[in-house]
């Protein structure tokens, strides 16, 4: 296998890496496809859970995915000022949060933020989740812009 180092119009080199869903997460991906958040919920005690897992981790019971309202606080990021991830290259500087979702404490999802400049970013700001296709695949991501 060779590598072509510096050709920046490889296709590899420009394209984000893609998602890889397996059982439990399918029910993110799906969701996230028909432009909706859902997050791993027990059916029994109503635990949220990420990462999402087939069975609660407080009482065992089954999970399921159910829609969240997708707003919440960042609880921490980081800037992003030098090129480390395929496919997103040319949009430095850029931000990824953790953002704590409004139906639990402890929710947390990690995202890019869009639409904040990286100096306006701080703890404790109201986002909310929109949806963006993920260059080379199929898939759509949540992303966090600013809520009003």
């Amino acid at each position: 296998m060779s590598v072509n180092a510096g050709n920046d119009k490889e296709p590899s080199a420009s394209l984000p890496p893609q998602p890889d869903p397996d059982f439990d997460t399918r029910g993110f991906w799906d969701a996230t496809a028909q432009g909706e958040l859902k997050m791993c919920h027990c059916s029994a005690c109503g635990l949220w859970m990420m990462p999402p897992l087939e069975k609660c981790r407080k009482c065992a019971a089954p999970t399921r995915f159910d829609k969240v309202q997708g707003t919440g606080t960042i609880y921490t990021f980081i800037v992003q000022r030098q090129g480390a991830v395929s496919g997103f290259l040319n949009t430095l500087p850029y931000t990824v949060a953790i953002v704590e979702l409004d139906e639990q404490e402890g929710l947390r999802l990690p995202g890019r933020l869009v639409n904040i400049a990286p100096e306006n970013v701080r703890c404790g700001l109201r986002v909310k989740a929109s949806f963006e296709d993920l260059p080379g695949g199929e898939f759509k991501v949540p992303v966090f812009q600013q809520s009003a």
